[in-house]
Order: C-alpha cells, then structure tokens, then sequence
C-alpha cells in the first residue's frame, strides 16, 4: 500500500482524463472506406498469457486467411463500436469532467491505400465530429498518429516499416492530420510505445518473421525502428511548420525493472534491460542515437541503412514532452533459471515476491511510478505525460445492475499519492494523467473483453454478444472526485 508523504497537490491546469486506441474502441473497420489494418487480423486470445513470443506469433498463412476468412473471432473488428456511440461515450467522459482525451487516429481510414493521393473524407469526416464533439464540452484532444495499427497493404507491398516507403507515405499522413485537425488538436503523439518494435514487431511495425529470409530478421527490426525514428522526426516537423503552438510528443512503454537480489551481477543486468527501455526515446529527446545502441548494433554485426539527410532529420524532429505508459513492475536478474516469471506489459520479468498481482498476473506497484516519474525527468529533463495507467480486472455485472470496483479506485487512489509526491518532492514536471481505457475496450495483450479497465462497463462479451449498453462503475463516480478536486480529494 503506498503512503503519500506529500500534501496532495496538483498544478493548476493539470491535464485529467482517459485514454482509448481507435484499433481497441472504434470497430466499423470496413465502414465507409476504411482499409485494413494488422489489428483486423488478430485472433481472439485469451488468459494470463506467459509466452510472450506465442502470443505476438503471426505469420504471413495467418495474414492470407484474414483477408479472405469471415468467420473467425476478430474482436478488434468490432471494438466497442466506438464509431457509432462516440457521441455518447464522449458525453460520459465529460460528465466525469475529463480535461483531456487520448485517442488515436486510423491511418487506414484517412488513407484506406496509403499510397492514395487524396484522404478519404469519410474518414476525415469521422474524427472532425469527434473533435468537435470534445471541444462542445471543453475536453483537449490527445492524438495519436500510430497505435499499433499498420495498414495491410504496407505488409503486403514493402515488408511493414522495413520498407523506406513508409516514411514519406507517414510524412503525408501526419501532413494531412495537421491540415485538417490542427483548428482542433494542441497535443499530439507520433508513434504509441515507440520503442515496442523489439518486443512485437508485428503490431508495432507490420513485420512477419517468415517474410525475411534475405536478412536477419533482428536486423530488419533495427531498421524497421530507424525508418520510424525518421518518420516521427519529419512528423514533428510538419506539425510545427503548420501548428506552431501544437505540443508534439513521444511515447514509451515504461517498464521498470527492479534487481532481483543485490547481486552486482543482478545489478548489472537490470541496467542493460533498462537501457534497451530508454534507446528509442533517447533519439526523439536527444536528435541523435545513442552511443551504446550504435554498440548494440554493431556488435551483433547488423547495420542500419541511413539516407543521406537522416541524421539531420533526427535533429531537427526532436519531441517537446515525453509520455508513457505504466502500469507495473517486475524484476530482473542475471540469470532467471529456477525464478517464476510473471506476465506484465507485453514482456515478461522476475515475479517480485512483495508485490499483489492482479487477475492476468500484472504485479501492481504505485512507489514504481513516482520512481518512474523521477528516473525519466531527471534522464530527459522535457515535460512527462501519463497517458496511460490502469488496472484490468474480471468485472461483473452485479445484481443491482452495477459494477462495484473498489479495487479500481484503491489503485487509482495509490498511483495518484504517487504522482503527487513526484510533483511536489522530487521536482518532477507532469503535465497530466490519463487513465487506459477509461470505457472498457478490447484488450491488446489478449484481445479479449473480459480484461476491463474502464470507469464505464460496455455490455458485450469476447464473442460480440451483449446490447452494447454503456454504465456507469463505481469507479465512474470516484474518478469524477478526484478531478473535480484537482487531485486533491481521495
């Protein structure tokens, strides 16, 4: 149980709402247009999945059935269908008295072929009303570009981000985003979880191992994640150049690693596991790689192709703020033989034996994030940003037709304590905190519906069935506290 040590306080203008992903909320994904995305293609899988590498497996017989099967369970097909109810999800965050709003953007349904030279205007259409719809109640949108939706047709034509033809068809997408929706968007992200590349190359950049047989498919990964780098440098760019007082960050999964004894070499080990957390965002901070990934790369005997202008690029692209997600801890060791694992955030760690776990095995920990908070400021020194925080768990309907989720408040309430200590004793400068799933979605781990995080209960089940109806958790009402006391009543 974490203990504040601090006043509760948080900087006037503090940035509270929620967070959802398009590929996990919207459905509708052959409406109006839309193209296919990798998320189209996934299977529903369920349970506390320990095997990180089966659960992210997927090949290309796998992608040759998705584009012609129907009758398969796709869940991110369908979402929350988020695409019709917005309106009435939105209404809900602002009755909560969301001050910001995390979302993403489909690619696919601004450019169903990104090749297209024209968007697709019911694409923009969509996300205009959504857009508006926020400002109607005063709540800032959050936008993602990429979360972890490829277009298919990326796959199909280049190899994912393998293929350098990706950046400048991103270019032209951010390009047409700022266009649009920059009257209505001051925050924006580039890439979610941008350094996630080396853990699950296929939702973060359309890579199917059985496609490289020309190279080591490490090595496709590293350039995968330059031509990313490169992409989420011209993005930023591009948004500056058309919206000078847009915001422009990146985002990182923040794992946090604890030494699992006192060991030197236990010590030793958790620093290069923390160093291969930080290498990507190194590059949107700094402008540049740093020296020991350039070591990494080398010393495995791969290389990175660089164009001609890409370090200048790099220079150029750098990001305004950091964000990133948290959600737990896990330990590490030298040598994990004969220690239980345990699942976490697309990854898997050392159990730690004096933390909870929740229901799919995430070991909670509020003091991981004020440590979280402070190692990344003290790192970076750039305005952080929470956009994304939350704990799934097996919620039920119960028989007065609500959902009574004491344990979501209690997390909600720690990791709160802790971000106020983080403020106002070590010094850290947080912009804002946004809640994962704050209406329940389909999960990405597992793409089921049973793991729920959200303050709103969505009625449908892992197969699709249920009215869809939106109600409200106990949590609902919690949350809606914290906000109006700006932190301050828990």
């Amino acid at each position: 149980m974490y203990k504040n040590e601090s006043k509760l306080q948080f900087p006037e203008g503090f940035l509270w709402g929620g967070a959802t992903a398009a590929n996990q909320c919207e459905g509708a994904w052959n409406e109006d247009g839309k193209g296919m995305t990798i998320q189209d293609c996934l299977e529903f899988r369920a349970g506390n999945i320990k095997d990180m590498h089966k659960q992210f497996a997927f090949t290309s017989e796998d992608l040759r059935i998705a584009q012609t099967e129907t009758d398969i369970n796709y869940p991110k097909r369908r979402g929350i269908d988020h695409y019709h109810h917005y309106k009435e999800d939105i209404d809900l965050f602002a009755e909560m008295g969301f001050k910001i709003y995390r979302m993403s953007i489909c690619w696919s349904r601004i450019f169903p072929n990104p090749e297209d030279d024209e968007p697709n205007q019911k694409g923009i259409e969509f996300y205009t009303n959504v857009f508006k719809e926020c400002k109607k109640y005063n709540i800032e949108p959050l936008v993602t570009l990429s979360h972890y939706d490829v277009p298919v047709h990326l796959i199909n034509k280049y190899r994912g981000w393998y293929g350098r033809e990706c950046v400048d068809l991103f270019a032209k997408y951010a390009k047409t985003c700022f266009e649009y929706f920059g009257q209505y968007v001051k925050y924006w992200l580039t890439f979610n979880e941008v350094d996630a590349m080396l853990r699950h190359p296929v939702t973060s950049g359309g890579l199917i191992e059985d496609q490289f047989d020309d190279i080591p498919f490490e090595q496709a990964m590293y350039q995968a994640m330059h031509h990313q780098m490169v992409a989420s440098a011209l993005a930023v760019k591009i948004g500056h150049e058309i919206c000078p007082e847009a915001k422009i960050g990146c985002m990182m999964t923040k794992l946090c690693f604890y030494p699992f004894t006192c060991k030197p070499e236990d010590n030793l080990a958790t620093q290069q596991r923390m160093r291969s957390v930080y290498r990507y965002v190194d590059i949107q901070v700094f402008g540049e790689y740093p020296l020991y990934l350039q070591k990494e790369i080398n010393n495995k005997g791969f290389t990175v192709h660089f164009e001609e202008n890409d370090e200048m690029i790099l220079k150029q692209g750098t990001v305004d703020f950091v964000s990133f997600s948290y959600y737990m801890t896990s330990c590490w060791a030298a040598s994990t033989e004969g220690l239980e694992l345990s699942p976490g955030n697309t990854f898997n760690g050392v159990k730690n034996p004096y933390l909870p776990s929740s229901a799919w095995g995430w070991q909670t920990d509020a003091s991981g994030l004020r440590y979280s908070l402070v190692e990344l400021y003290d790192r970076y020194r750039k305005p952080l940003f929470i956009v994304e925080n939350g704990l799934g768990e097996r919620d039920v309907l119960s028989e007065d037709g609500h959902v009574h989720d004491d344990y979501r408040c209690d997390y909600l309430k720690e990791h709160v304590c802790a971000m106020s200590d983080a403020i106002n004793l070590d010094g850290v400068d947080l912009m804002g905190y946004t809640w994962w799933g704050c209406i329940d979605i389909i999960s990405e781990s597992t793409r089921e519906m049973s793991k729920r995080y959200g303050f709103i209960y969505v009625d449908v089940d892992d197969y699709g069935n249920g009215t869809y109806n939106r109600i409200k958790k106990d949590s609902f009402d919690y949350y809606k506290q914290v906000i109006e006391s700006n932190g301050t009543n828990l």
